[in-house]
């Protein structure tokens, strides 16, 4: 069986460095920098010849940035005779371009998913998909993992279960994520009927469900602008809500996202590290960060020794 090795790029290394501790190797000696005019300089410092080698890089903002150290990375790994390399991409950067949207538009997240497989990606693994059919974008295997579990048991521990909660997605496409979640924590689902007017722009409508006198848990797969996170807050404390905690893997929180959660009805945010927290949001008193580094680890040893990943989630 070839050996592991884990690396990574300058988007998350606190979250490489703590998948590599649970996976119980070293994190990969390598240098990112930048020259003078801003191109960047790849240093593999270590042998990779034979290895399996994983790629730990989210790309969040600056995206494109790190989009470019990891088709980089990858094509230095390649080079470097790496016997099969993994993208491990716990955010997928434009994830949200799934589809053509109007006339002459880009799918991006095929154009990326190429992108990484020509770089030398064998192998591609992230964490909650904006949508599942991105896997095929991909020409290889695709290990999706899911924050779900991790929240429930987290969610459980500090709060409970049953009748008093109702989980509510904040649109139509994350239904199949509530359910997830609220069969977990043994409580009802509402959905938010959400119309979309442009990019980052939404507002919504109709809410449907009840949520009178209950606990409202909106999950996401993602807060951005939290524009559209604030208004469904509004929508469910109208309707009668007793409290609204959101729960969202990506913790993006672009532009006002921050001081639009702090001035909303919210009384929590709980989140996970797949991104690094703004330094405005490791301020804010409603957020909370829960790791997905353990399951994100089990996945690369599991993948490593040719053990089923899907077991993590039964």
């Amino acid at each position: 069986m070839a050996q592991m090795k884990i690396f990574t790029g300058n988007s998350n290394p606190e979250f490489a460095e703590k998948v590599a501790k649970h996976a119980g190797v070293e994190l990969g000696k390598s240098q990112i920098n930048r020259f003078a005019d801003g191109e960047i300089q790849v240093e593999i410092h270590e042998s990779v010849r034979g290895h399996n080698v994983f790629f730990i890089q989210s790309t969040c903002p600056p995206t494109n940035e790190h989009y470019m150290e990891t088709f980089i990375t990858l094509d230095a790994l390649k080079m470097a005779s790496a016997n099969e390399i993994t993208a491990v991409m716990p955010y997928y950067g434009y994830a949200r371009q799934d589809r053509k949207v109007a006339p002459r538009a880009p799918i991006s997240a095929k154009a990326v998913a190429k992108l990484l497989h020509t770089a030398g990606a064998q192998r591609l693994v992230a964490v909650d998909l904006h949508s599942a059919q991105i896997q095929g974008f991909f020409d290889g295997p695709v290990d999706h993992l899911f924050a779900i579990p991790t929240f429930a048991r987290a969610w459980r521990e500090q709060y409970g279960f049953g009748e008093e909660f109702v989980t509510v997605s904040p649109d139509a496409g994350g239904v199949e994520r509530v359910r997830a979640f609220s069969k977990r924590i043994e409580c009802t689902i509402a959905i938010i009927d959400k119309r979309r007017t442009g990019p980052n722009e939404a507002r919504a409508l109709n809410l449907i469900g009840e949520v009178k006198g209950k606990t409202a848990i909106i999950l996401d797969d993602m807060i951005d602008t939290a524009g559209t996170l604030t208004q469904a807050v509004d929508s469910l404390l109208n309707n009668g809500a007793k409290r609204v905690i959101a729960v969202a893997t990506h913790p993006v929180f672009s532009g006002p996202a921050i001081s639009r959660i702090t001035e909303s009805g919210l009384e929590k945010v709980i989140v996970t590290d797949t991104i690094p927290l703004r330094e405005d949001a490791k301020n804010c008193g409603k957020i909370e960060v829960v790791s997905v580094a353990p399951v994100v680890a089990e996945a690369i040893k599991r993948i490593n020794n040719y053990d089923s990943v899907s077991a993590l989630f039964n």
